[in-house]
């Protein structure tokens, strides 16, 4: 990649789920430009040493599945996560079998209620939470239906209080 820079045929240099050592040892080679790490409330774990360091560095931060591959965005039930096809991959996911999906499952309904109070829907208020962070530039949202497109675009505007922050990162602690 830092050669095909040199060579005038790409700008800017990414890179997808790098740790902190595997970025000081790309930018040994040429700058990153761009991070792009999984990060949701179900899956934080970038918050303690990566987002801050790319902070600090000036790299920009596309997170994607802030919405937990659908775990987060209210519609997705026990009942609906047992209908799930033997093919979906979230059917024998972790995040969707228990203890995990009973924490995950109060953090939406914390999510559902701060959203009542935001006008928008509990996928918008994790996604907004995703943005709160200084160092996350932009989120990446998958929609499977044009109308989801609107509800996650909302996030964009959704402006979380600190008394937000907190109810949320409370549950979301027990989510982890």
């Amino acid at each position: 990649m830092a050669q095909l820079q040199r060579e005038g045929k790409v700008r800017w240099i990414g890179v997808s789920n790098f740790n902190v050592e595997q970025i000081d040892r790309a930018q040994a080679i040429a700058p990153v430009t761009s991070l792009q790490p999984r990060y949701s409330l179900a899956h934080p774990e970038v918050e303690s040493e990566i987002l801050p360091f790319c902070l600090l560095e000036g790299i920009g931060v596309i997170v994607y599945s802030p919405m937990a591959s659908g775990l987060l965005t209210g519609a997705m039930t026990r009942e609906r996560i047992s209908k799930l096809p033997d093919d979906d991959w979230r059917k024998h996911d972790l995040d969707f079998k228990e203890p995990r999906l009973s924490r995950h499952l109060k953090l939406v309904e914390r999510l559902r209620a701060i959203a009542k109070r935001h006008n928008c829907s509990p996928g918008a208020v994790a996604v907004a939470w995703t943005l709160h962070h200084l160092a996350v530039t932009a989120a990446i949202v998958g929609a499977r239906k044009p109308e989801q497109v609107d509800e996650v675009v909302s996030a964009a505007e959704v402006h979380l209080t600190e008394s937000d922050l907190k109810e949320i990162e409370t549950v979301g602690e027990l989510a982890a």
